[in-house]
């Protein structure tokens, strides 16, 4: 029996949908780090409370990364809500945000817990705002991140 040699090309044929699910968490997921670093670092200029601080990252991440997330989410699925006939397929569109909505409700409790428990006890460490809302971050992303993508297999978000 011959040995099938996997290429660049089936590889990413085969995992297209999840490849693309994983670069909009990416992208929508930096740019809401760095907004609540920042948002972090000068709401600690006015206010020196830890769990409120951690709190208003978390806030700050969410308003920034969901919307980006689900913008870059449909242009890259876009042509899977046309029909044959070139209408919008309503029903596609509702089946993927059900899918949607049950991988993101395990994997963002996991992050929010994470998050604001990680920026907290840093914060009480007397790390700087900034620095403890980056590493907050990055814990709670990494824990976002496996946990989506099992939430997405189970769901079968990335099946036709």
């Amino acid at each position: 029996m011959k040995a099938r040699s996997v290429t660049s090309g089936s590889f990413y044929g085969k995992n297209r949908a999840a490849i693309l699910f994983n670069k909009n968490l990416l992208i929508s997921g930096v740019a809401g780090f760095l907004s609540s670093a920042y948002v972090s670092q000068l709401f600690f200029g006015f206010e020196r409370n830890e769990f409120a601080n951690s709190v208003i990252a978390l806030a700050t991440e969410y308003a920034t990364y969901l919307p980006l997330f689900a913008i870059l989410f449909y242009l890259d699925n876009r042509q899977k809500y046309v029909d044959q006939s070139g209408k919008r397929d309503s029903k596609a569109i509702f089946t993927d945000i059900k899918k949607l909505l049950a991988s993101f409700s395990v994997s963002e409790i996991v992050f929010s817990v994470a998050r604001v428990g990680s920026q907290y006890g840093l914060l009480r460490l007397e790390i700087e705002p900034y620095e403890a809302s980056m590493l907050g971050s990055l814990t709670a992303w990494g824990l976002f991140f496996v946990s989506i993508n099992i939430m997405a297999k189970i769901t079968r978000l990335h099946k036709k």
